[in-house]
């Protein structure tokens, strides 16, 4: 793999996309988990290279290591630091292991967006207030002169994705894939440049997961997002630009 010049974080913003820079560079990345005394290994050096605007498919089995991969390249959870070179995750060239907890936060407010199989949607909330809530946590302090704006986004996105009639309803009064696509609103309300999503339609029907996929890549080509995708799905995967298999934590081949 080409190896990346690794920049320095500032407090306030990461570096714009650049020509010659991957969006997300992964390097040698392992991940151990400890239950009790016993070590559980999930990745074993994982390298894997995502470009500007590419949309790359995780393909493997449940206990591949899928969703931990993903939630390192989301800066929810870092990486060992191994032996020799450390393990690296660098989105436009800034290493993520670099990076304060502030930073970090930035990161995922700005510029990653999370979609989750479970959606993951806050139950007393109604719709509008859940894909509003991750502009207020974006904003923080600073929301009050942001709130009619970020309203008026909200409202807008959950147009995009059909929903427009189901602002004041709960979580508990939508269907799975409704769920969903207020998930997908949520996860770009922020505008972020790298969509992160795990298992998106695994918890859907074929024919839900079918909308919640094609609804997911015409969002794509409008902001020209870069998407991660894990799925054990291949009917999703082969929709992906790349597919990228993992088993037992390793990178094989196609």
């Amino acid at each position: 793999m080409t190896p990346v010049t690794t920049l320095t974080a500032t407090p306030s913003q990461v570096p714009a996309a650049s020509d010659t820079l991957p969006a997300l560079c992964i390097v040698g990345v392992r991940k151990t988990y400890r239950l009790g005394r016993v070590r559980v290994p999930v990745l074993h050096g994982v390298d894997l290279s995502v470009s500007e605007g590419e949309f790359v498919a995780i393909l493997g089995a449940s206990g591949s290591g899928k969703s931990t991969l993903l939630h390192l390249a989301g800066g929810l959870d870092r990486p060992d630091k191994g032996r020799g070179e450390a393990s690296r995750i660098e989105f436009r060239g800034v290493d993520l292991n670099t990076m304060s907890r502030g930073q970090l936060d930035r990161y995922r407010a700005r510029d990653a967006g999370f979609v989750f199989q479970f959606y993951h949607l806050l139950p007393e909330l109604t719709v509008l207030q859940n894909v509003v809530i991750a502009a207020m946590v974006r904003r923080g302090f600073g929301y009050a002169p942001y709130a009619a704006a970020c309203r008026d986004a909200a409202r807008k996105l959950l147009e995009d994705v059909g929903l427009s009639h189901r602002l004041n309803h709960r979580p508990v009064e939508l269907s799975g894939g409704e769920r969903q696509r207020v998930a997908i609103a949520r996860a770009l309300i922020n505008e972020p440049s790298l969509l992160l999503a795990d298992e998106p339609t695994g918890n859907l029907d074929r024919a839900t997961g079918e909308s919640i996929l094609t609804m997911l890549l015409e969002i794509r080509a409008r902001r020209k997002l870069t998407m991660l995708v894990v799925t054990h799905d291949q009917h999703t995967a082969a929709r992906a630009d790349r597919i990228v298999r993992l088993a037992d934590g390793r990178v094989v081949p196609g």
